[in-house]
């Protein structure tokens, strides 16, 4: 086939393309009023992961899998914007990981906030600010994010609606050259994330923690012999120069968000249940938590301890669970547990997210059904 005819077929795709976008999007529009009919929640995380997922299964590879999701990805956020227009709120500012984070939740096609701490975030949801919050929890290498968990105590109606996990590379941003560097700006995040690729390559750099790293990059530019860590995407929208890619110490380095709203998700089928329990602290405290879950067979993903800052030495116990809190299991060991708990609460129930790997698995096995 000569370039003409190639091209030719490819301007027939392209009107196919529109024509089916325009139908998709008359559709959604339909669905919108019957969402609004019977009182259903406009954004459904469960479904939205389910149409990206079928989108890498039906794929036979040509088109990059990264493409194919963010395609679909701004789609959806398109139909979903006629059928309402959202607002998200992030702990920003613009370009941070956590405003990356929900970019790849909701797409581009809504209104998004920036808000300068985690409990903001929380605070805004709960009082209708905006429609869902996007937070960090923990990082695959830095740990859990504590000021996330702690609002959960401060904010009692937020729920867990969806979760994302965000693949976090870093790269070392600044004006000047890579040799002249004598001091870091970041969130103390990053630094955890970095520390190896810091001490081997800038050893006697003074690293200088600030609210985010966004606002490293500001401090960085503004002086010089300074750099920041960021993201390449953030480096662009900064004004800031790449001298190292890549810093991160694991090739892996991912960080769960949260997606705040105030409800939670309708089952999907492969779902996560995130609880939190008030305990006093006394001997066999984390073993009365634990064991009715034991008892049942029931996964825990994630266990983690915060003091609750209400009575000394009383301890609210944040657990992840495999399933959706409506299920049978998890009544039984959340009815059990309120035996043994001060306090307890489903803080939400949320369609599991996949990692990149997951997802390259999922394909796998797509390609290998059709052949």
């Amino acid at each position: 086939m000569d370039l003409l005819k190639l091209r030719e077929e490819i301007d027939g795709i392209d009107f196919e393309l529109v024509r089916l976008l325009d139908r998709r999007a008359e559709i959604a529009e339909l669905v919108g009023r019957s969402k609004a009919d019977i009182g259903m929640a406009t954004f459904d995380p469960g479904r939205q992961k389910a149409v990206l997922h079928r989108a890498v299964q039906r794929s036979n590879g040509h088109f990059p899998r990264d493409g194919m999701m963010f395609v679909f990805r701004e789609v959806l956020s398109a139909c979903l914007n006629l059928q309402k227009s959202l607002r998200v709120g992030f702990l920003g500012p613009q370009a941070t990981f956590t405003h990356q984070a929900a970019i790849r939740e909701f797409g581009s096609s809504v209104e998004f906030l920036a808000h300068r701490l985690n409990r903001e975030v929380f605070r805004a949801v709960e009082e209708g600010e905006v429609d869902f919050g996007v937070v960090p929890v923990e990082n695959s290498t830095g740990g859990i994010v504590h000021d996330t968990l702690d609002s959960f105590l401060e904010h009692p109606k937020v729920r867990i609606c969806s979760e994302i996990l965000l693949p976090i590379h870093h790269s070392l941003l600044g004006l000047c050259p890579l040799s002249d560097v004598k001091k870091i700006y970041s969130h103390a995040q990053p630094f955890l994330q970095c520390g190896k690729w810091l001490k081997e390559h800038l050893p006697n750099a003074e690293c200088i923690e600030v609210a985010s790293t966004v606002q490293g990059m500001l401090d960085a530019k503004n002086e010089p012999n300074a750099a920041a860590i960021g993201s390449e995407f953030a480096a662009e929208q900064y004004g800031l120069r790449i001298l190292a890619r890549r810093i991160e110490d694991v090739d892996d380095n991912t960080t769960r968000f949260l997606v705040l709203s105030l409800n939670d998700s309708r089952p999907s089928g492969d779902d996560k249940t995130s609880l939190m329990f008030g305990v006093k602290d006394r001997p066999g405290a984390l073993l009365s938590v634990l064991k009715p879950f034991s008892d049942l067979g029931i996964n825990l993903s994630k266990i983690e301890s915060r003091p609750t800052r209400k009575r000394a030495w009383e301890q609210a116990f944040f657990v992840d669970t495999e399933g959706h809190h409506t299920s049978q299991q998890l009544l039984r060991a959340m009815e059990t547990l309120k035996g043994v708990v001060e306090t307890i609460r489903v803080l939400g129930s949320y369609p599991r997210d996949k990692s990149p790997a997951e997802l390259e698995e999922l394909q796998r096995k797509a390609q290998e059904s059709q052949s």
